[in-house]
């Protein structure tokens, strides 16, 4: 079972806002458009409700929706939030393997890993909603990371990105073309990123997937990968504030 604080640790550090500072006991994330990852805060001190207006104005001051991040043990900061009028969004999944369990050569010209993205892997992202922004989060890892770029039926078919924190290796922004699933494209790019990690000295391959992602849910669970953490947001928009 892989610590929750090393599983917060390793996603902050391998999808990372653009910056970050206290505000009493609030972390308070610049995430530039970059995310909910990199936008919400946190509780990283003793607070109460008192605390709360200090937080929101920090957020709307970078002209981000107040917006919380709920952690394994936020309980009391999960019931504050909604007793303030806080409603949940995108609970989210942390999925894991040990990289020896999945690292597996794909047949070949099937994927690839290089950094930087090449123009096709940045379209592909974009096409599905991953544009500037969430490239700028990319850049901002310091440390081993890399784009897979999976390939079906002689074209580029899908993408994804990888960076590394300690022994954990998460696997971000995983995107495939419509037109080209059903493929192995993202099985394909799965294990060439697993062996990618297990050629750096990571343990384990990481994935963070929502509730809602059936399809994701099950390419992930077909690989199995395990469930070995939760998280969620609440966030007040501004028509509920």
């Amino acid at each position: 079972m892989i610590d929750p604080a090393t599983l917060y640790t390793a996603i902050a550090a391998t999808w990372p806002p653009a910056a970050t500072r206290r505000v009493g006991p609030w972390t308070i994330r610049d995430g530039q458009g970059g995310g909910k990852r990199v936008s919400a805060a946190t509780a990283d001190g003793p607070f109460d409700a008192g605390d709360l207006p200090a937080a929101e104005d920090a957020m709307r001051a970078l002209g981000q929706d107040p917006l919380f991040m709920i952690r394994a043990g936020d309980d009391a900061l999960d019931t504050l939030l909604a007793d303030a009028g806080y409603r949940v969004i995108d609970p989210v999944q942390v999925r894991a393997i040990p990289v020896a369990d999945l690292a597996q050569l794909p047949p070949p010209v099937t994927a690839f890993t290089l950094w930087q993205p090449l123009q096709i892997t940045q379209e592909i992202w974009a096409a599905g909603g991953i544009g500037t922004e969430r490239l700028a989060v990319m850049d901002r890892v310091t440390g081993p990371k890399t784009s897979v770029l999976g390939r079906a039926r002689d074209r580029a078919a899908g993408a994804a990105f990888v960076a590394i924190h300690g022994e954990i290796a998460f696997c971000h922004a995983v995107e495939v073309e419509p037109t080209q699933r059903r493929q192995k494209t993202a099985v394909n790019m799965m294990r060439l990123a697993a062996c990618w990690a297990q050629d750096r000295g990571a343990t384990t391959l990481a994935v963070l997937v929502t509730d809602a992602n059936d399809a994701a849910n099950a390419l992930y669970a077909s690989l199995n990968m395990q469930v070995v953490g939760h998280y969620h947001y609440r966030i007040k928009a501004p028509e509920e504030a």
